[in-house]
């Protein structure tokens, strides 16, 4: 639909001019020549060569400024308005070193072809305000069409960029989310396989039939665990409005109780110094490795000790698990999620088996203070 009125447009302006060129041209003097009829002509086309202005600005311009000039050789004295719409089109469509080079061939021929004809203005004060009055609707013209070319520019960009960052945000809204699916549901699931996997161990070694429910939420347990990490193995987002943070860690570890860790909490240090980044990788580090110690380390104990200094916080969780010294540790999604976060807030972290056996994660993460 838009399209179509611009046709219609462009068709009612060339109509227009053309129709006002050919009035100016009868009702204007002229000397008696034998070359009416191509002037009248000229006149017409000049202003009909308007409707292909927007498909093609530099082939139309040409065409106006010829027709300008033609019927100006032919005795026809009528202002080039043609060739001025055809100039704002050019510098609107981004043309203006070809415009500029066209119009100054305008303005040096233009009196050449009023010589040609014999109207050649009376007086040279005449002959100068004419040419700077010609000059001025020139400049006009282009700088009309300029103005209106960096207005849709800016238009376009203010759009272009409003788009990219509703997208942007769109983008960052959901790698939130995946990110806290991963560190949520991994930690749920988790203590619901090793539940579900302790009960089937004591169910057995009593000699005891196994419910068949026990055993569908060990399997399927296990299943969740396995397609949550498949699916959010590469999704990472660090953003810094945490819903958990350091004042959530004791919840953890009071889960970690509950299944049967025997977890202790020591931090030190003033809390409210933390910023909310630190304070919600703090929860993850905690978060991650308790979870990991649940799952794979075959742990009785493990302690967390937190320390807020004036100029880092520093993370530290043991377990008396199974790893050894000669123990090679696999990077999983959790110590690579750790890790990567860590190393987002220029911190530092280190993941490996203790010399006395078990396993240790400990990381120190900087705190930027106001001056």
């Amino acid at each position: 639909m838009s399209t179509r009125w611009s046709g219609v447009t462009d068709w009612l302006i060339a109509v227009g001019v053309a129709a006002t060129l050919l009035v100016t041209g009868l009702s204007g003097p002229r000397p008696a020549t034998d070359l009416d009829l191509l002037g009248y002509a000229l006149l017409v086309a000049g202003g009909l060569a308007l409707v292909a202005r927007r498909r093609a600005p530099v082939a139309v311009l040409a065409v106006t400024g010829l027709c300008a000039l033609g019927h100006q050789a032919a005795g026809f004295d009528v202002p080039a308005v043609a060739y001025l719409v055809a100039v704002y089109t050019a510098v609107r469509a981004g043309h203006r070193a070809i415009t500029v080079g066209a119009s100054v061939v305008m303005l040096a021929v233009l009196p050449l072809a009023a010589l040609v004809s014999g109207l050649q203005d009376t007086g040279e004060a005449f002959a100068q305000a004419r040419g700077a009055l010609e000059l001025a609707w020139l400049i006009a013209a282009g700088a009309a069409g300029e103005a209106l070319r960096q207005a849709e520019r800016r238009a376009e960009e203010a759009e272009r960029t409003r788009e990219e960052t509703a997208r942007r945000r769109a983008d960052e809204e959901r790698l939130h989310i995946a990110r806290e699916l991963h560190d949520s549901l991994t930690h749920q699931i988790s203590i619901i396989k090793v539940q579900a996997e302790v009960a089937v161990h004591v169910a057995r070694r009593r000699g005891e039939q196994v419910p068949d429910a026990l055993l569908a939420i060990q399997e399927a347990g296990r299943e969740a665990a396995r397609e949550l990490r498949a699916t959010l193995q590469a999704l990472r987002d660090d953003d810094t409005t945490p819903p958990r943070g350091l004042d959530d860690v004791q919840e953890l570890v009071e889960r970690a109780r509950a299944i049967g860790l025997d977890t202790t909490l020591s931090i030190e240090g003033r809390r409210p110094d933390v910023p909310a980044a630190v304070s919600r990788t703090v929860y993850r580090i905690v978060q991650e490795s308790l979870t990991n110690i649940a799952r794979h380390a075959a742990a009785a104990t493990a302690s967390v000790r937190i320390d807020c200094r004036p100029d880092a916080v520093a993370i530290r969780v043991d377990d008396d698990g199974k790893a050894t010294p000669d123990t090679v540790p696999v990077p999983g999604v959790g110590l690579t999620g750790m890790r990567e976060r860590v190393t987002a807030l220029g911190g530092r972290l280190r993941a490996g088996p203790r010399g006395e056996g078990g396993f240790t994660v400990q990381a120190e993460l900087p705190v930027e203070r106001t001056p």
